[in-house]
């Protein structure tokens, strides 16, 4: 593919691409502080409920990315990508007056829908210009950055809160989605030529989306994306509980959760500096394996009868190994999964992320709600995934293996 002829310099397409994909992050991170307060106002028969504001927004996101694909296939990757991020904002508004959990809960949702614009049609984006280990080091480097969101966001939601009202965090993810969409619409080229779009014909959709399934490289690397964000998503939807009533440190918690974002950030930055030595596979069997080692290890303490302060440690550590995991695989699943589909590459973002997406909310949403009290669903959970995700990475042959 011919890329256009006036192109962003590398550091500030990184930046670009980081910043688009930190909406979600965001959406999702400066809320957890929220979660007490949203619970008690709005369900305080059954707390565990708003847990929902986060795998809602994620079952948005998973369902809107089987239409966006195809569509930035057809219209362009920015007109898609700019529609999508103004439903987002609509969306922050309802959930801003929403007096309800019901209505806040249908809010998300859309929200989910609106962001899956910019977060699947990025991917289709980046392939548009990179293949292989070029496309794992882009995006590795891009979530270097897209990890300091995280970091900052439940500080940030913290003093909004503080000053605001919980409310006030949905005008908070408004202002940051606007600016991420000037500055798209201002500065990146288009990066699909019309003479290379797919007309929106559900035959051909259809078509592509066999492919993408059929395909054993991808299809593969679908079903560990799904384990591996399952993981992610039932860790983030409990860990504020276990922070707060299991180790009384909710008032900490944003400097706790943003001290393990930093130190998770790293994953990154290893894996662009690994990957084109080792390559993708072997880093991902590694990561894995080591993930059911670190939740054994997890549940084991928790069986233990260890200090309460001690046990907090163990499980922050923990937390750190499931956010470091996502630094070290998911970069690379997703360029394993997209290089041999580089003629279908927004129906194929589309396929790859919905499908995980929505895999791991099945997952999360029981784990999280059947938080005890303890940390010991979570890791049990964890440990069971990492396991199969292990097993799946050992069956991944690339196209070049001959």
């Amino acid at each position: 593919m011919t890329p256009p002829t006036a192109r962003l310099s590398q550091l500030e397409f990184v930046a670009l691409i980081a910043m688009i994909m930190a909406t979600v992050a965001f959406s999702i991170d400066a809320m957890l502080p929220a979660l007490p307060a949203i619970a008690a106002e709005l369900s305080p028969d059954a707390p565990n409920r708003a847990q929902l504001i986060v795998t809602s927004f994620v079952l948005g996101m998973g369902l809107g990315t089987f239409f966006t694909g195809p569509l930035s296939d057809w219209f362009g990757r920015k007109p898609v990508m700019i529609a999508g991020a103004l439903i987002y904002c609509i969306a922050a508004l309802f959930a801003w007056a929403a007096p309800t959990l019901e209505a806040l809960l249908a809010a998300r949702l859309l929200m989910g829908l609106g962001a899956a614009g910019p977060r699947v049609v990025v991917q289709a984006l980046v392939r548009d210009l990179y293949t292989g280990r070029d496309m794992a080091r882009i995006m590795s480097f891009a979530m270097l950055i897209f990890a300091l969101v995280p970091a900052l966001a439940p500080s940030i939601g913290m003093i909004i809160i503080a000053f605001a009202g919980w409310h006030a965090v949905f005008l908070a993810f408004v202002a940051f989605s606007g600016v991420t969409v000037v500055w798209l619409g201002l500065r990146q080229p288009e990066t699909l030529t019309p003479a290379l779009r797919r007309p929106l014909r559900f035959g051909p959709i259809f078509a592509a989306a066999g492919e993408v399934l059929r395909h054993p490289t991808t299809r593969l690397s679908i079903f560990i994306q799904t384990l591996a964000m399952g993981m992610l998503f039932a860790v983030i939807s409990s860990t504020q509980q276990v922070f707060d009533l299991t180790y009384g440190q909710g008032a900490q918690f944003h400097l706790w959760f943003g001290g393990i974002a930093i130190l998770a950030a790293s994953a990154s930055l290893l894996n662009a500096r690994i990957v084109g030595r080792l390559g993708m596979r072997p880093i991902i069997k590694v990561t894995f394996l080591m993930q059911v080692g670190a939740s054994a290890l997890m549940i084991t303490a928790v069986f233990a009868g260890l200090p309460n302060q001690i046990e907090l440690l163990v499980y922050a550590a923990w937390t750190l190994t499931v956010f470091f995991q996502v630094g070290m695989t998911l970069g690379n699943l997703n360029a394993l999964a997209m290089e041999p589909m580089g003629h279908i590459a927004g129906t194929a973002a589309s396929v790859i992320v919905s499908v995980s997406t929505i895999g791991a909310v099945a997952i999360a949403a029981p784990v999280g709600l059947a938080f005890d009290g303890t940390p010991l669903p979570l890791a049990l959970a964890c440990m069971i995934c990492a396991a199969i995700a292990f097993w799946l990475t050992t069956l991944i042959r690339r196209d070049s293996d001959g």
